[in-house]
């Protein structure tokens, strides 16, 4: 019997942390933690159970084809070859693509952040750009878009990265490390034993809320109106970084009144001396007018600019144009946010406003993080806008613990982006939306999908290749998106096991786990350290079944629709060469290196001394003309929520619903795993014990959970650190666990446990896209005995 120990990395969510494969006689029978490795210091209990989700019954070993009608309960399948599976997927895909465009065809796919297809996700965006699709639906607009996107509206970047380990004060805003994150989790424990202080905003007293300085037990989706506040309070009491806004925020900068536009030297009667007319415009404390390029990077004069300023000014036609600043209007904006109205309105104590307010102001450098606690809600663009805003008010943007951008490996780019040109991008569906959302980068919402399958709007999209999404557990309205998927001429879906999405394709196709298969990895997350690692994972163990990777469909799918040129004509490892050649190493190299190899690349602090903020003003933005562009605030502001206290349906449905990522499941996913499920055996609903006995629910019992889009069952804990006002319910329930005895449920059914059939798609924001998962409105009823 040999046991053998290979260095490699779990690939079963963002964390990655770095891992010993443990194999014994060609069978996998373990995953530990490899501490020589940046991300190994800990592995969670899903990585761990590694075993179990390779051998598991429910996987799916071999290609299969639907022989009955998608209206049938029983699909019929028929197992396939993979040549009769690619040979009919590529078939009818062409078809629709020389009928209807590539536009027709959607790809689904998967979040990289919970799930392993983040191994093989730059050949299938190669893919999609070399099919020519603009429509991605990716899910980002109630995951990573936020922080990584509409953060840019302010800074011309995304969060990037805590820099933990020099850190004073730590911000988790919406982002519970505990369960998402493990490495980030673990080096946010590491900053609080060395006294680094810690905020948490979140409804729940969950992960580090129970370790926090300062936990903000805010309202789902009124998180605005805590960073209004907070904003306030800093900007009173001077608690912020006044001269790193008056000289790297366009804080300065004028607007006119009438317009809400930057005021430009070609609008007035007198403009600052050797202005260009598209310059903006700014005041010096002596009154004098100072021009600033956004081009050049310098106010006219070198003199320094007011941050706030007041006043009317003669237009080129003679009329008065009344002027503000731009951080005069966001102090503005955030002056009603009293610590009264905070706790009125966000739920957060009063003291606790001012208190943590300067707690920021002392205690930086401020680093912090903010993920789908955030995003889930219909008004997440301006609140993000509103957070982000609280955080530039430290100063610490850039700085050494502050959030930065650690050096990355400048590898080989192969996803293919020129494949496909401006023209076709633009038929991306999202872009009715908006112009500033996902649309840009072709990601769908699946709100904007439904309506273009079932409506035509703005055309018909007729096929969707999936890679691993399941829309009907993970996004808003299953039941809208089973009429959907119904209703497509084509759908392929690819994944290891037959979900409810998959389970309405016409070919489903076996993807095996991340220990059956190479990937390579240039740089992690987390860390400079992290970030300089270069590793390639081997396989440890044969592919079970006839299950392939993600890479190795598409290399094989390109072929058969004519650009498998694009596709080094089927060979991955030539792929791989063209990321890794950049870089100087080679294959072999790395296959010599298991644990990795390390790079010598450094952080780019205060970078934007250096470049400038990649904005339109080219500074930090206070004011987003583009946004006011949309008809979007410039500066942020608080809307509720679609179904909030203040909705008419508060009336029936008085209770705010929230929901969270169960620690022991990476979202819809794991369910079987005994293991796991031994964990976390029911899907539960948290309330208060007030709240509670009011209905006359006991604890563990069942009970029905509606809101104005459905019900479902769930079982009841009682937690008495909850807002009695807030009930907060786990997703992703539909497996069974046969080894258990437990079962699964209806993932459309009333009597099922499908959390997100009760948030509706016809709410969204709309820059984003992004639905209320986390912020609606409910009522909740006791089943009885036997439910």
């Amino acid at each position: 019997m040999t046991e053998t120990r290979t260095p490699g990395f779990c690939a079963l969510c963002k964390s990655r942390c770095g891992a010993l494969m443990v194999t014994r006689d060609g069978r996998l029978v373990g995953q530990e933690p490899f501490p020589a490795h940046p991300t190994g210091a800990a592995l969670c209990v899903k990585g761990k159970a590694a075993p179990e989700i390779v051998y598991s019954p429910q996987r799916q070993l071999y290609p299969l084809r639907r022989t009955r009608p998608k209206g049938d309960p029983d699909p019929g399948w028929r197992r396939i070859s993979w040549d009769e599976a690619l040979d009919e997927t590529a078939e009818r895909l062409g078809a629709i693509r020389a009928a209807d465009g590539a536009q027709a065809v959607a790809i689904g796919l998967t979040t990289p952040s919970g799930t392993p297809i983040s191994d093989d996700l730059r050949w299938i965006e190669r893919f999609i750009n070399a099919f020519g699709t603009p429509n991605i639906v990716y899910g980002t607009e109630i995951c990573n878009w936020h922080k990584d996107h509409a953060h840019a509206f302010t800074f011309g970047r995304g969060i990037a990265s805590p820099d933990f380990q020099r850190a004073g004060c730590i911000v988790l805003w919406g982002h519970n490390p505990s369960a998402t994150w493990l490495d980030h989790a673990t080096a946010t424990s590491a900053a609080v034993a060395r006294g680094a202080r810690l905020v948490a905003v979140d409804p729940r007293r969950a992960g580090f809320a129970n370790r926090a300085d300062q936990w903000l037990r805010v309202r789902p989706g009124a998180d605005a109106v805590l960073a209004l506040g907070l904003a306030r309070a800093m900007i009173e009491n001077g608690w912020f970084d006044r001269a790193f806004m008056r000289d790297w925020s366009n804080g300065p900068l004028l607007v006119r009144r009438d317009t809400e536009r930057f005021l430009r030297a070609a609008d007035l009667a007198a403009p600052p001396a050797g202005a260009a007319p598209t310059d903006l415009v700014a005041v010096a404390a002596d009154g004098r007018l100072l021009a600033w390029s956004p081009e050049r990077r310098t106010y006219g004069g070198g003199d320094a600019p007011a941050l706030e300023a007041s006043l009317d000014l003669a237009g080129v036609d003679g009329a008065t144009l009344a002027c503000r600043s731009a951080f005069a209007l966001y102090r503005a904006a955030c002056a009603p946010y009293t610590p009264e109205r905070v706790a009125r309105e966000a739920w957060v104590a009063a003291a606790q406003v001012e208190t943590t307010a300067r707690l920021l102001h002392e205690s930086g450098p401020v680093a912090y993080y903010a993920w789908s606690g955030l995003g889930q809600h219909t008004n997440a663009t301006q609140t993000d806008r509103a957070v982000a805003l609280v955080m530039a008010l430290t100063g610490s943007f850039d700085a050494p613990g502050g959030n930065v951008e650690f050096g990355r490996p400048r590898a080989g780019d192969v996803t293919g982006a020129a494949f496909m040109d401006a023209a076709q991008r633009a038929r991306c569906i999202e872009l009715a939306r908006s112009r500033l959302g996902p649309g840009r980068d072709g990601w769908v919402g699946t709100d904007t999908l439904y309506d273009s399958i079932l409506d035509g709007r703005p055309y018909r999209v007729r096929g969707l290749l999936g890679f691993g999404r399941n829309f009907i557990v993970n996004h808003a309205d299953g039941r809208r998106g089973a009429e959907a998927l119904a209703r497509l001429d084509f759908h392929v879906q690819a994944d290891v096991v037959m979900s409810p999405t998959a389970a309405f394709a016409d070919i489903f196709l076996p993807i095996n786990t991340p220990w059956e298969r190479e990937s390579l990895r240039v740089g992690f997350e987390g860390s400079q350290r992290a970030e300089n690692l270069v590793q390639l994972r081997p396989a440890v163990i044969e592919s079970r079944g006839e299950s392939r990777s993600d890479a190795q469909l598409v290399f094989d799918l390109a072929g058969r629709l004519g650009f498998g040129d694009r596709f080094w004509n089927g060979s991955i490892e030539a792929g791989f060469a063209a990321i890794l050649d950049p870089l100087g190493l080679t294959l072999d190299e790395l296959r010599r290196h298991p644990e990795g190899v390390s790079l010598d690349l450094q952080p780019h602090y205060h970078r934007y001394r250096r470049e400038g903020f990649r904005t339109p003003t080219g500074l930090l933005e206070v004011f987003s003309e583009p946004l006011a562009g949309e008809g979007q605030p410039a500066v942020p502001r608080f809307v509720e929520p679609a179904l909030s206290p203040a909705a008419p349906a508060a009336a029936s449905f008085p209770l705010v619903l929230t929901c969270a990522k169960v620690v022991h499941y990476c979202h819809g996913q794991h369910r079987h795993v005994p293991s796991l499920r031994r964990r976390a055996p029911d899907p539960l609903v948290t309330i208060h014990p007030d709240t509670a006995r009011a209905r006359g629910i006991a604890d563990g019992e069942w009970v029905e959970v509606s809101s104005p889009n459905g019900a479902v069952r769930l079982r009841a804990r009682l937690d008495a650190s909850l807002d009695p006002r807030v009930v907060a319910a786990q997703y992703g329930w539909w497996q069974d666990n046969a080894p258990l005895g437990l079962p699964g449920y209806d993932p459309l059914g009333r009597h099922g446990a499908n959390y997100n059939t009760l948030v509706s798609d016809r709410d969204a924001d709309p820059v984003s896209g992004s639905t209320g998962l986390r912020s609606l409105l409910c009522e909740v009823r006791p089943l009885g005995a036997g439910a």
